[in-house]
């Protein structure tokens, strides 16, 4: 009896956290002016050249056509549908062919929120998450954070790629910070003894690296790419050789292309 009554109480938080403040996004993806927006919001879009950018705009159409982006609290814009989609596309950019088949809906929150998925009151200070458990396919993501990403503020950091590339993480059932569905066999020792000595580092005052990186592997491996893909030159010219490992890992070189 107790188990079933469990069962009930979860199913009903389920449902009361899916259809809270709720606001349906009416623009239906195939609408979308992709080119205008992305050319307008979209740094690492800008720098590419014409073949490359009209692929990355098939990778977000297709990415819109794949998963469900709604509001709670919050109404999803065009721009942010494509700042999301673009966010997913940027990791996997390199790959021919990537489907995230562990996501089947973005939850978009107006600004920051707790644990208990509240974005209103104190104590509020996740940017995003990727579900796990009974929130499984979901991400939550906030609008404030998910709009800065993509500023000329942004500097290092951008929230969603951090959550899109915990997503790859866990592509091969583990989010650990070693992505072996990308990474080959030879590169997972030497790429964590590198993420143990740049922790090491962070933790002396001797590295410029986001120190919410020394939470974990998975913390680390999503941070570094946020430098990564927001200021590759940068990454480059003061960490070479982790450089390499997530040219490696993500198929890409971006030299001289620090996108904000």
């Amino acid at each position: 009896m107790v188990p079933i009554l469990i069962l009930i109480v979860v199913a009903l938080v389920v449902f009361v956290f899916l259809n809270k403040k709720k606001v349906v996004n009416e623009t239906p993806a195939a609408t979308l002016n992709y080119k205008a927006l992305l050319e307008l919001h979209i740094p690492y879009y800008q720098h590419l050249d014409a073949d490359r950018k009209l692929l990355f705009e098939r990778k977000v159409a297709r990415l819109l056509a794949d998963i469900n982006i709604e509001g709670v609290g919050t109404t999803v814009s065009d721009a942010d549908k494509v700042m999301i989609a673009a966010s997913a596309v940027i990791p996997i950019f390199g790959f021919n062919d990537w489907k995230y088949r562990n996501l089947t809906n973005v939850i978009l929150y107006p600004d920051t929120f707790d644990s208990e998925f509240q974005f209103e009151g104190e104590n509020r200070s996740i940017l995003g998450m990727v579900g796990s458990g009974y929130m499984n396919g979901q991400m939550i993501l906030s609008r404030a954070a998910l709009t800065k990403g993509f500023s000329k503020s942004a500097g290092k950091e951008n929230t969603a790629i951090h959550e899109f590339v915990h997503l790859l993480d866990k592509a091969d059932g583990a989010t650990d910070g070693v992505p072996e569905i990308l990474l080959a066999h030879e590169y997972i020792m030497p790429w964590l003894k590198m993420i143990h000595q740049e922790i090491h580092k962070i933790e002396a005052g001797r590295s410029d690296i986001n120190p919410y990186a020394i939470t974990n592997e998975a913390e680390f491996l999503a941070v570094v790419a946020e430098y990564f893909f927001q200021k590759p030159n940068e990454l480059k010219h003061k960490h070479p050789e982790l450089y390499d490992m997530l040219s490696t890992i993500f198929l890409q070189d971006l030299d001289d292309n620090d996108v904000t």
